[in-house]
């Protein structure tokens, strides 16, 4: 399989020396229901698997990537100082090769960069995380201005997939009234664009060069793992770095 099959690399400005990339579930060693190239050493697929598979994703990287404990919050980390599977949500770079990367399957992965190519920064924005300011702290973990920044949304659940109770919209709402666009009521409950909710909070922190945002892993099983979809299955990685 050739590595434009397996990878997705964004398509976005970034400056030179900066550099990303977004794994598929393709081309890998798990077997299902994690098939096949599963990066999450934690949802109960085979370690050796999932150290083949980050070992072909190795093979494209400058380093080991920066891996974090997930806890759908809002922590983030300074990946020289990260140490071993850091409890966070998010990670930023300064130095060169270091990877940040955030595991996803349908949570929204958002990338950062500044148009200097100074800093670097990855965010898993489930929406709780979201709701809570997981990239508001990101961006300010950086240390630039939103109009410094870009950002890149990569794949995640789809807005005619993303059905959600009441209290989910009501946690956006109570941060900002604007986050009702992004709600579609259906049958008692509502389909949320989490696209729209990420684009809400991006330019709210003067962020206005937001790309990617066309995906959706739950309705494309071919190319995305999806835990709404599936239940038990396999993540996927989006990483970024300088080099």
């Amino acid at each position: 399989m050739s590595v434009a099959n397996q990878f997705i690399t964004p398509d976005w400005p970034a400056p030179v020396g900066v550099h990303a990339l977004q794994t598929t579930r393709r081309g890998g060693f798990s077997q299902a229901p994690y098939d096949s190239l599963n990066m999450g050493l934690h949802v109960g697929d085979d370690p050796l698997a999932v150290a083949a598979n980050r070992h072909v994703l190795n093979s494209l990287l400058p380093g080991e990537p920066v891996w974090l404990e997930q806890v759908h919050g809002t922590s983030v980390v300074l990946a020289e100082h990260a140490g071993c599977h850091p409890q966070a949500d998010a990670c930023f770079a300064r130095r060169k090769n270091l990877v940040c990367v955030v595991m996803t399957a349908d949570c929204l992965p958002v990338l950062l960069c500044d148009r200097a190519g100074k800093v670097v920064g990855a965010a898993h924005a489930g929406w709780r995380g979201l709701a809570d300011g997981v990239i508001e702290m990101t961006v300010k973990a950086m240390g630039e201005s939103g109009e410094k920044l870009m950002a890149w949304m990569g794949p995640a659940i789809g807005p005619q997939a993303f059905e959600v109770g009441g209290e989910v919209r009501e946690a956006f709402l109570a941060h900002d009234p604007i986050a009702a666009s992004a709600f579609i009521p259906r049958a008692g409950k509502y389909l949320a664009d989490i696209y729209l909710l990420a684009h809400q909070r991006l330019r709210a922190v003067g962020i206005t060069q937001i790309y990617g945002g066309n995906f959706c892993t739950h309705g494309d099983r071919e190319r995305f793992f999806s835990y709404r979809r599936d239940g038990q299955t396999g993540r996927m990685a989006t990483m970024i770095w300088m080099a």
